[in-house]
């Protein structure tokens, strides 16, 4: 199955992607989503050399409902910062220390980060242990930091390599 599908999980997001950006469900576009859902894999599987192994799927599950819930709040306190005194507004830079090793684990928590409201991922180190973030308002680094550990990164170090922070 691994040589008919290389990727099953880009082929399943390819199949169902493509009725939708055509709007249609119609059973052409359906074979036509089946068509590339099988052969796109084939064609880039080379260009992926490291395959992102996954673990823990009720933790990926749970990782994913904390983002979403964490850029509902982002939205509100962003808003209300602008809304409010500018005063209140401490925009910074701030390095994020890694544990996380993985390649794939370090995209997704630089891709969750720029995600939510307020932060943006700005920068990694070339040794691959730092992480530069943008931050709307910064009151407290060192809170900023632990939160990002705590919430994102432990859960990445699980689901990418399978250790717990």
């Amino acid at each position: 199955m691994k040589r008919f599908l290389p990727s099953p999980l880009v082929s399943t997001v390819l199949f169902f992607v493509w009725p939708l950006l055509n709007q249609s469900w119609s059973l052409g576009h359906l074979a036509l989503g089946a068509t590339l859902a099988i052969f796109i894999p084939w064609f880039t599987d080379a260009l992926r050399p490291d395959k992102a192994v996954l673990r823990h799927p009720v933790k990926i599950l749970m990782l994913g409902i904390v983002v979403l819930w964490d850029i509902v709040l982002s939205n509100v306190e962003v808003a209300r910062r602008i809304l409010g005194p500018e005063s209140a507004i401490r925009p910074s830079f701030v390095w994020l220390p890694l544990t996380i090793t993985d390649p794939h684990g370090i995209v997704a928590l630089a891709s969750i980060i720029t995600m939510t409201p307020g932060t943006l991922s700005a920068d990694l180190s070339e040794d691959r242990r730092h992480l530069l973030i943008h931050a709307f308002s910064v009151h407290d680094e060192a809170a900023l930091v632990a939160g990002i550990k705590k919430r994102y990164e432990a859960p990445l170090l699980e689901i990418f390599e399978g250790a717990a922070l």
